[in-house]
């Protein structure tokens, strides 16, 4: 009829706990309390009480087992809605069972609150048949996200891990703890993450991507390539700051993770604090620069020789990329130094210094499996950033890393199908079918 229903009181029989009586009352009935502070308010809220008297009692006859009305009072002291605006009535508002399935599937599968919602209201046939508002739907993700952290970060943390554990039992997961018993740097990898590391983790790169959760926290990863020069992860780490101590713990838990296993070459990025604990955890590995993370800091500390046409990032990938012998490099590099006059640039002395970690004729004798290219960098970040959001708490994050690995194992599971659905036509099968079609043209023309 186009009003808010309000329940005002209920009777319940103290012998078997039924409710014997309830009235219904019109959302406007009653005052708003003063408020001894409303002097203060500058912007005061709206009046939603109008002391409407209308509403409906109901008694249960225990003989019948029903109820009947015993008091309706029908008149209303303000407008009543449209029709039309029948379902925006708190009301008549709710989020059945499997609405709230269908809620939390929509969100766990990345769309926005607006893309979900309008694809219930095309489903159902508009907004009116919904049967809840955008703000319900916020309103109960919100909820959710609450319960799932009500017992705080670590809470949270211990029973998303021992359920994977129950899930996988070969799920590895490791957490430091503070002096004060906080959690500091969080490291895990699923049993794939492991098996997938012994098998191609003679060449990984620990990479790093923007802070992906709501706490600010470095995420990092570790990923390599596969047969089919796909991207896979090994192991993803949340970690409190990025020292020495941090990487140091990191490291030695990655490597109890995969029974000890070193791989041959490992590429990051230039920190100083992550070079120190790569040296000190496994110094036997060859620890090179990612030539993406490179040309970043290049376009960084450089740009301002990078303006109105000029070719000197060519040049720097010129130099990077295509020489192979030392004194061609030795002798590029001083030409460029002397062309851009950069011999004084810090940045570009610096990178020299350690130009055995990212040259190509320094890193020829390197295990690489071609990962100094950009590729996987670009890509990984690509991916993850699609994925993740900067506000997004650590259940939410979790989540969505979850459908990171998902999407990179379905690419490799459709690999694997066009390796075995198709084959490459080589040159002696063109050849051998081109000779064959010659051979019975000459004879059609004999």
């Amino acid at each position: 009829m186009g009003l808010n229903v309000r329940k005002h009181y209920a009777n319940k029989s103290k012998k078997d706990n039924v409710i014997t009586s309830r009235r219904f009352l019109c959302s406007k009935q009653g005052h708003r309390e003063n408020d001894k502070r409303d002097h203060l308010v500058i912007e005061p809220r709206q009046e939603t009480r109008t002391d409407c008297s209308a509403r409906m009692g109901i008694i249960l006859n225990r003989s019948t087992g029903k109820y009947y009305v015993h008091e309706f009072i029908a008149e209303h002291n303000h407008i009543l809605h449209y029709a039309e605006c029948t379902h925006m009535l708190s009301s008549q508002r709710t989020i059945t069972d499997v609405q709230a399935f269908e809620v939390q599937l929509a969100n766990d599968s990345g769309l926005t609150q607006k893309n979900s919602f309008d694809f219930f209201s095309n489903q159902a046939g508009g907004r009116a048949n919904i049967g809840f508002t955008q703000r319900d739907q916020k309103n109960y993700l919100r909820s959710r996200r609450q319960r799932e952290m009500a017992h705080g970060e670590v809470g949270f943390l211990l029973y998303y891990f021992q359920k994977k554990t129950v899930d996988d039992p070969s799920f590895f997961y490791a957490v430091q703890l503070d002096n004060l018993e906080q959690v500091t740097n969080i490291f895990w990898a699923d049993a794939r993450m492991r098996f997938d590391y012994e098998l191609f983790g003679d060449v990984i790169t620990f990479d790093t991507t923007f802070a992906t959760n709501k706490e600010y926290r470095p995420f990092r990863v570790f990923a390599g390539f596969n047969q089919f020069r796909g991207i896979i992860i090994f192991g993803a780490a949340l970690l409190y700051d990025e020292t020495i101590d941090s990487f140091l713990w990191l490291f030695e838990t990655f490597l109890e993770a995969h029974n000890l296993k070193k791989p041959k070459t490992m590429f990051t990025d230039q920190d100083a604090a992550m070079t120190k604990a790569i040296h000190q955890v496994i110094p036997e590995t060859r620890h090179g620069l990612c030539t993406w993370h490179l040309m970043q800091n290049g376009i960084k500390h450089l740009g301002n020789l990078m303006k109105d046409g000029s070719y000197f990032l060519s040049y720097f990938k010129k130099i990077m990329f295509e020489f192979e012998n030392e004194e061609k490099f030795e002798v590029a590099w001083k030409e460029m130094l002397s062309t851009f006059s950069v011999e004084e640039n810090s940045w570009l002395t610096s990178i020299y210094k350690i130009k055995e970690k990212w040259a190509k004729c320094y890193m020829k004798t390197a295990v690489t499996l071609g990962m100094r290219s950009t590729q996987l960098s670009e890509s990984l970040n690509g991916d993850l950033k699609d994925y993740l959001k900067s506000n997004f708490d650590l259940g939410s994050f979790f989540k969505h890393f979850e459908r990171v690995i998902d999407d990179k194992r379905y690419k490799e599971l459709q690999a694997e199908f066009e390796s075995r659905e198709k084959m490459s036509k080589t040159k002696g099968q063109v050849t051998s079918s081109f000779a064959t079609s010659w051979e019975h043209l000459h004879t059609i023309d004999i």
